[in-house]
């Protein structure tokens, strides 16, 4: 039997955040809650968690920041939760490595079936795989990447988008069959999520991110792999 994974929910109002535990808890995972950035950073710091829900608009430290120090010291699963309804915070949330996000208010199954779905991209590839293409190789099964001998840190959602554009280069992909590669559940898409999470991807990978090398635009349509 699978270990059971461990799920941070860092949420400021109780009624909220008692919800999602529950429904969480329901679904099969073990749940941590905190109501602030600071101590939400805390747990995570003296706990071995597998993903983290969290809440923009904490007291305190903002969403924002919290996301921030995550991402400088782990690759971990973000899933961002927003009443903000401006594009730019959600870019801006995606831009600084979230995984994805929820806008409240939400349905828990949703959320749920978001936070299995971004797990499973974690655990996916269990037989042995390897890519190659151009100067970029993608171990699957233990998501690592190098570029040119260089190792990379991807959160999970970059490494998938990598991975399904490495896998065909030269083939092009909308921007809606890339959030299909990534989710691989219904709900409303978000086509400019895919824009950010290629930004932070040639950030990472391209030797100038301005005139990308491997992940090519192919204006009005979407995305493509350079050819090998």
């Amino acid at each position: 039997m699978p270990p059971v994974k461990s799920i941070l929910v860092v949420e400021d109002e109780l009624k909220i955040a008692r919800l999602i535990r529950d429904y969480l808890e329901q679904a099969g995972f073990s749940v941590l809650t905190a109501p602030d950035g600071e101590s939400g950073l805390g747990l995570w710091r003296s706990h071995d968690l597998d993903l983290v829900v969290l809440d923009l608009g904490l007291p305190g430290q903002d969403g924002l920041d919290v996301a921030r120090a995550l991402r400088k010291a782990s690759m971990v699963p973000i899933i961002m939760l927003t009443a903000r309804t401006e594009e730019t915070d959600k870019i801006v949330g995606l831009e600084l490595g979230a995984d994805d996000y929820v806008t409240k208010p939400f349905s828990p199954r949703e959320l749920v079936a978001r936070v299995r779905a971004l797990l499973r991209r974690v655990d996916a590839g269990e037989a042995p795989e390897l890519i190659r293409a151009s100067e970029i190789e993608i171990d699957i099964p233990k998501m690592r990447v190098t570029v040119e001998g260089r190792t990379v840190d991807l959160t999970p959602t970059e490494f998938q988008i990598l991975k399904t554009l490495a896998a065909a280069p030269g083939r092009i992909f909308t921007r809606s069959q890339l959030l299909d590669a990534l989710h691989g559940v219904s709900f409303e898409s978000y086509e400019r999520a895919i824009d950010a999470h290629i930004k932070n991807l040639r950030r990472k990978i391209e030797p100038t991110p301005g005139d990308p090398r491997y992940v090519l635009t192919v204006y009005g349509v979407g995305y493509r792999f350079a050819d090998a």
